[in-house]
């Protein structure tokens, strides 16, 4: 699908002129995290309308790094193939200098696949990409997207929340969705502030470039000269012809985003002549900083991705938190919208999002500074919610390294069985793991009984809809507790 397509394509959302529309959430912003968040929806059966102010879908490469935890989500949600067909390795970094190579930059600690782990290396998609990718599965599941429509206004009460645009009706909803970016109109309109700093002053250049003179199979780095005070890195963008050009510039620059400019700043940094750059494709400059907002929710209205943290490119930590955030949320969302679970499930989203995004900006911010590598960390594998309410570990004595309730639910073969197969899609799943009897039926649920698996050990594992372990215990004793507060009890087959 071409970006121009899309466009043209996905404005004629039907929206009474005179009434309004209502739904049952309203999502503000069609970014990865706005996009992610309607598919989950549209799969669980939810009336859910996304909102953009732009007229098209963003159209820069600024986020173009998945880390593994993604790729599971995005495997999921079904849009896999398409973001493995769509992007490629990250290439080894080349330093120049006054023309020649003098060496070579690997960005990432290495890391194998594993059978628990199967994706173990960051992915590299421009972020348009991505967000056409997503936005095709959002079409192919009934969502729905309506550009052009800024928010201008935000009310609330004890049914639902009102949105009004510059133009065109308002719309309803029991609940909205702040996803609309660093510069959230909807999280100002709720007063909510963002506490953050600047991670470094010295303005940046992103821009996306065709370019010549330059192969494509090393991101080339242009380390800082005493007369231009900034390094330059060029980066072939995997699946595209284009390259995604970085530039730091010195405190107080006011960086030239014209074409002319962006062709001045390779010439000046580089071994290529200006007209090496045959076309500036985008454009845009930052200043890179940390931002978290003091609340993830108010009220009716949450706030997820950028809207509610901000981070250094760094590390590739923001697309990835953001659609973890949207995945969090979802399922919640969907459970109290269908009458299954309390209200009060609502409130685990910022329980369980605010502490992971904190972390992840601080994670940012250090390796921005240079202060740790790109590792294990970066990857969000090991992220999990074991300080939750919705995390009841039941089992005593449990070695150290053992999978607890609130970790994420590990992949594994076992007789010919694939746990991620068997989590895939929109349920809860309950795992039996090694024990004499196979797992209580619960409606709503999937159940396996499977082998003894060393990733598990044994017992049973209850394993949320976001594929983390919510409940885990050696019998089903005290499991409809649980069931009951997540509304599986009263829960029906999906």
């Amino acid at each position: 699908m071409e970006l121009n397509n899309v466009k043209e394509r996905s404005g004629d959302v039907d929206m009474d002129t005179d009434s309004g529309t209502t739904v049952d959430v309203l999502v503000v912003g069609a970014g990865p995290t706005g996009l992610a968040l309607g598919i989950d929806l549209a799969r669980r059966g939810v009336d859910a309308l996304i909102v953009e102010r732009a007229d098209g879908l963003f159209p820069g490469s600024r986020g173009k790094g998945i880390q593994p935890r993604t790729m599971e989500v995005f495997d999921d949600l079904g849009v896999l193939d398409a973001i493995r067909a769509a992007g490629g390795d990250y290439p080894v970094g080349m330093i120049w200098q006054d023309g020649r190579r003098v060496g070579e930059h690997v960005m990432f600690d290495p890391a194998g696949a594993t059978e628990d782990s199967p994706y173990s290396a960051p992915w590299m998609v421009p972020q348009w990409r991505t967000q056409e990718i997503l936005f095709a599965r959002l079409e192919e599941s009934g969502g729905r997207v309506a550009f052009g429509r800024e928010v201008v206004g935000v009310a609330q009460d004890e049914a639902g929340v009102t949105v009004e645009f510059a133009s065109g009706a308002p719309v309803r909803a029991r609940y909205a969705v702040a996803a609309d970016g660093g510069r959230s109109a909807v999280r100002r309109a709720l007063g909510i502030p963002m506490t953050g700093e600047t991670v470094d002053p010295s303005p940046m250049l992103v821009a996306d470039v065709r370019i010549t003179g330059l192969d494509r199979d090393n991101w080339h780095v242009f380390p800082p000269r005493e007369d231009t005070g900034g390094f330059l890195a060029i980066c072939p963008l995997a699946g595209t012809e284009d390259f995604q050009l970085t530039a730091q510039f010195p405190e107080g620059t006011a960086v030239d985003l014209s074409p002319d400019g962006v062709r001045r700043t390779v010439a000046e940094r580089s071994h290529l002549p200006a007209e090496a750059v045959t076309e500036v494709r985008w454009a845009s400059d930052f200043r890179p900083r940390t931002a978290l907002a003091d609340r993830f929710r108010a009220g009716r209205v949450f706030l997820a991705g950028d809207a509610a943290h901000v981070h250094s490119p760094a590390g590739g930590q923001g697309l990835n938190t953001s659609v973890q955030d949207a995945y969090n949320l979802g399922w919640k969302l969907g459970a109290v919208l269908g009458g299954d679970a309390p209200e009060s499930l609502l409130d685990t989203y910022e329980e369980e999002r605010l502490p992971v995004a904190a972390d992840m900006l601080g994670l940012s911010t250090r390796v921005h500074r240079g202060e740790v590598r790109r590792g294990e960390a970066t990857r969000q594998l090991g992220l999990g919610y074991r300080g939750s309410s919705l995390a009841v570990e039941t089992r005593a004595d449990l070695p150290e390294k053992a999978l607890r309730a609130g970790d994420r639910a590990p992949d594994g073969t076992v007789a010919g069985v694939r746990l991620f197969d068997l989590f895939r899609g929109a349920h809860w799943t309950l795992l039996a793991v090694g024990t004499a009897d196979g797992p209580p039926s619960l409606p709503g649920v999937r159940t396996a009984r499977i082998a003894p698996y060393d990733r598990y050990g044994s017992g049973l594992f209850l394993v949320r809809p976001d594929g983390y372990v919510g409940w885990a215990g050696t019998g089903a004793r005290d499991l409809s507790r649980y069931t009951d507060r997540v509304g599986l009890t009263a829960g029906r087959e999906r």
